[in-house]
């Protein structure tokens, strides 16, 4: 297991990451203190980074619905089927959700949902090309057969090493990213959310992150 100041410092780089991202929202999507906003799949931490957040929806799967403390609601849904009229919302905002709901098909879906429902949307996905996998944080192990994947990743990844999780959690994870979890490109992207802008974050230069965009 990594010692705490690994940790601590690899958090740290994450949310200086998030709060640039969240700055770069709002500015681009015009996003003030009377804006309504659905987040699919995300937390009140994240929100928290904005000098002025808008008004939240947040919406999650039932099991992850807390208490809904940072946002104005909390709504136990799907992100594939979202229980709102269209237009409801200004900002349909997503931050590394799509590449976790399965399959081709049901990524379609979610985009559907998110145009749909939001006048405007974000939708930020990891790069499948940028050489780290970011949810186990281990490189191009997303580039080999699944085939190899089953074999080495629950026996080498860097997640693994610095996650301070229970030994179900760890188990869990593991068989998530295995069986569900299906990152995007540039074209795949694209091809979901057309006429969208096409957003690179870089990390070195290289492409980290991709973020879909349609402002209000």
């Amino acid at each position: 297991m990594a010692s705490p100041d690994t940790v601590a410092a690899i958090g740290a780089l994450s949310v200086r990451f998030r709060r640039r991202r969240m700055r770069r929202f709002a500015r681009e999507m015009g996003i003030g203190a009377s804006a309504l906003v659905l987040d699919i799949g995300g937390t009140p931490e994240c929100w928290g980074l904005m000098e002025v957040p808008p008004r939240v929806v947040l919406l999650n799967l039932p099991q992850s619905i807390e208490k809904p403390a940072g946002a104005e609601l909390r709504v136990a849904g799907d992100g594939r089927r979202l229980p709102f009229r269209d237009g409801t919302f200004d900002v349909v905002f997503s931050n590394s959700a799509i590449e976790h709901v399965g399959g081709r098909a049901s990524q379609e879906s979610f985009a559907r949902e998110a145009a749909r429902v939001g006048r405007g949307y974000w939708i930020q996905t990891p790069n499948r090309w940028f050489p780290v996998e970011q949810h186990l944080l281990t490189p191009f192990i997303h580039w080999l057969p699944k085939r190899w994947q089953r074999v080495i990743v629950p026996r080498c990844n860097f997640w693994n090493w610095l996650s301070r999780v229970t030994p179900d959690r760890r188990r869990f994870y593991i068989h998530h990213f295995l069986s569900d979890i299906r990152l995007l490109g540039p074209g795949e992207m694209r091809r979901l959310f057309p006429g969208a802008r096409l957003i690179r974050e870089r990390f070195c230069g290289i492409t980290k992150s991709l973020i879909a965009a349609r402002k209000p």
